[in-house]
């Protein structure tokens, strides 16, 4: 049994892990439960320091929210603009307009404050 602590290794993190797979059908408003509650809150805490996930930038939101709906690139021309618009956004060779920004929020509902991040731009070979 895990004692209730802050994890500070490898070696607690993965004891909680197992504990909290032992408690993870414990019944509401029981010991157990308020256990498997302060463990989990404990992993997340741990996790976010040692294992952050980075924030996708613009142009990878846009291809997962497309790829996770079922869309297309065509799918993006009312709110982007032309064909050829659309293909340079997602080749990162011009970037998003606030216009565009809107448009994908609004229709999209990929969060604003993902699609106004900076991202890199393919430099032009012209």
């Amino acid at each position: 049994m895990f004692e209730l602590r802050p994890i500070k290794n490898e070696i607690d993190y993965r004891s909680a892990l197992d504990e909290i797979e032992r408690l993870f059908d414990a019944e509401p408003d029981t010991p157990e439960f308020n256990r498997l509650d302060i463990l989990t809150t404990l992993v997340e805490a741990y996790e976010q320091q040692h294992y952050p996930i980075e924030a996708l930038d613009p142009i990878e939101a846009i291809l997962y929210y497309l790829e996770s709906r079922g869309l297309s690139s065509h799918d993006l021309e009312p709110m982007i603009g032309s064909e050829k618009q659309v293909t340079e956004i997602l080749n990162r060779q011009q970037a998003l307009t606030l216009e565009m920004i809107r448009h994908l929020h609004q229709q999209l509902s990929i969060p604003a404050d993902v699609l106004i991040q900076p991202y890199p731009l393919m430099k032009n070979s012209a």
